[in-house]
């Protein structure tokens, strides 16, 4: 599996590529009232307003640092279940490194429940790599902020 290295501090994370749509510089955004420190604001792509999460302020929270390699990944996230209904989420990552290619017997169940939106982890690379889900980034009340009923 071919995942999009960053980091948040020390530890290295990966996004698998299929979820990826773009990777765009970090850019402006617009500030988002009343939702979590982790909501960063509204990117405007091509006159569409996408939400994006700060990935180090959600895992570590500690606001990304904004340097001449942080990115906004654009991810399809799947907003309900089962209904097909697919919409663009932007991840603020810092420190993205590039594309790194993930032997499937290298991952392995990384024991920890305590945050949702964490996978496998990849061992035996040199230094350990996290996965994100991206189908877990967010909690129903977030969502429902984020990407009300109805609008698309």
């Amino acid at each position: 599996m071919k995942v999009l290295v960053f980091h948040i501090g020390a530890q290295r994370y990966g996004l698998p590529l299929a979820a990826i749509s773009s990777v765009l510089p970090a850019a402006a955004l617009t500030g988002v009232p009343l939702t979590p420190p982790y909501v960063a604001g509204l990117l405007d792509l091509h006159g569409t307003p996408v939400p994006v999460i700060d990935l180090a302020q959600l895992a570590a929270k500690v606001p990304a640092a904004l340097r001449f390699d942080t990115r906004i990944v654009i991810v399809n996230y799947v907003v309900g279940a089962g209904d097909g209904d697919v919409r663009p989420l932007g991840l603020l990552a810092e420190r993205v490194q590039g594309i790194e290619d993930v032997a499937a017997a290298a991952l392995a169940d990384n024991g920890v429940r305590g945050a949702p939106f964490l996978g496998q982890v990849a061992t035996g690379t040199g230094s350990m790599l996290q996965l994100v889900e991206v189908d877990h980034l967010l909690s129903a009340e977030v969502r429902a902020l984020l990407f009300p009923a109805g609008q698309a």
